[in-house]
């Protein structure tokens, strides 16, 4: 019987999709479990488990996963030792402590004797720990940004990804407790096949994650702005060159990152460089 790489998943919701998609485009297509808890993957030999968020530590802790694409605060939160394999680059947040607006707030002092309204105690426990700050934390499951309009806290420990909530809830973020995004984790439980496994699907996500990061670069270069040229180029080793069929010219190419190419363009075209075109990346092989 072929040993299958068992990996959890968010039941529903964003991560869910962007987890989905990464896959995907690792050649391995996995149909939303809706209706189930386990599903076969095509192309790759996986299991996956469609788990609550807050469940999946739990179950990669015991075993029962062998990994699970999860968000780093998460993982903080239940305080389970897992292996942190690879950041996947999505799902980005942070959860900060947000006060109402106009509360005299002065700084971290402030927060001291307060109440404070948060689904995520430990890692706010271990925040006001680590500031040698005493709070009065109110566990809430759900709709945290609403409880200072009623009187239940002072202030609230929360996700935030574009602060559309807080400033909705008159709420304004004064101090960021931990920054999260997407992670691929894993047991240290886990099986020498298992292993195996994981390793093969960490080397095709650094792949997609590597395509992602970069884009292809193509440009006409005159010969003799070459040299200078290929100087401002951020790219991968040397680029590549090739002599067009009007004499004088070259064809350059290369691979950048798409954020330093705005840094350059200017560059560039100060240089004489023309027809410049990126081009994404399906997949890099580093």
């Amino acid at each position: 019987m072929q040993t299958k790489l068992k990996i959890a998943v968010q039941k529903s919701g964003r991560l869910l999709e962007d987890s989905l998609q990464i896959l995907k485009e690792c050649g391995i297509k996995v149909e939303e479990g809706k209706d189930s808890l386990k599903v076969q993957a095509s192309n790759f030999p996986m299991e996956v488990f469609y788990l609550r968020n807050s469940d999946i530590p739990h179950y990669v802790y015991d075993g029962i996963a062998d990994a699970a694409i999860l968000g780093e605060n998460t993982v903080m939160e239940t305080q389970r030792d897992l292996d942190m394999i690879l950041p996947l680059g999505f799902s980005r947040c942070r959860l900060s402590v947000a006060v109402p607006k106009g509360a005299p707030y002065t700084g971290l002092q402030w927060l001291q004797g307060k109440k404070i309204a948060t689904s995520y105690p430990n890692s706010l426990q271990d925040f006001l720990s680590k500031n040698n700050l005493q709070a009065d934390i109110h566990e809430i499951s759900g709709s945290v940004e609403i409880a200072p309009n009623i009187g239940l806290a002072d202030a609230i420990c929360d996700l935030v990804s574009s602060g559309n909530t807080l400033f909705m809830n008159n709420l304004e973020e004064k101090e960021v407790v931990l920054k999260s995004e997407a992670w691929l984790v894993a047991s240290k439980n886990r099986s020498r096949e298992a292993d195996e496994l994981l390793d093969q699907l960490v080397f095709r996500l650094k792949s997609v994650l590597a395509a992602r990061n970069n884009k292809y670069l193509l440009m006409n270069a005159p010969t003799e702005a070459l040299e200078d040229l290929i100087r401002i180029l951020p790219g991968m080793k040397s680029p590549t060159v090739m002599p067009l069929a009007e004499p004088g010219w070259n064809s350059v190419h290369t691979v950048i990152s798409e954020d330093r190419f705005w840094e350059i363009i200017g560059q560039l075209k100060d240089h004489g460089a023309q027809g410049i075109l990126i081009i994404p990346i399906e997949k890099m092989i580093l």
